[in-house]
């Protein structure tokens, strides 16, 4: 009886751990597709990060590109307004000389002017100063022709 009882007890162990090695298997199939679906879903999660800084990085590389064409047209603009401010300033120049030579050409023909007249004052006094001792000289020679 003693071997009955051991046998069936043995038994009894048997079943009991093929049961737990069904389970364990069972649980270990669970684990792999929860592992399986865990995985899928970070490759679907990393796929959608990749897509997501893909389109970030567009949307940077369009704003720099942007960026640089306002700077470029602020670049122009400033150029243009230079050579204007340039253009202006040299027509201010040639303006303002014109005045001066004008100022010039005018005060040297006032200068002329009154030195032709003061040289026409000056030959007119000469010429009433020969005259005039012309005269004395005539009267005078008339004076020591008669004595």
């Amino acid at each position: 009886m003693k071997k009955v009882i051991l046998g069936s007890i043995l038994m009894v162990a048997l079943s009991a751990s093929f049961v737990s090695c069904r389970e364990a298997a069972d649980k270990a199939k669970d684990a792999t597709e929860a592992a399986g679906d865990a995985a899928t879903e970070a490759v679907d999660a990393a796929g959608e990060a990749a897509d997501n800084a893909v389109d970030a990085a567009k949307d940077v590389a369009g704003d720099a590109a942007n960026a640089a064409g306002d700077a470029v047209d602020s670049a122009k603009d400033a150029a243009g307004n230079a050579i204007d401010s340039a253009k202006d300033a040299a027509g201010n120049a040639v303006d303002a000389a014109k005045d001066k030579a004008g100022d010039a050409m005018n005060s040297a023909k006032d200068a002329a002017g009154n030195a032709v007249d003061a040289a026409k004052d000056k030959a007119g006094d000469a010429m009433s100063s020969a005259k005039d001792a012309a005269g004395n000289a005539v009267d005078k020679a008339k004076d020591a022709v008669k004595h």
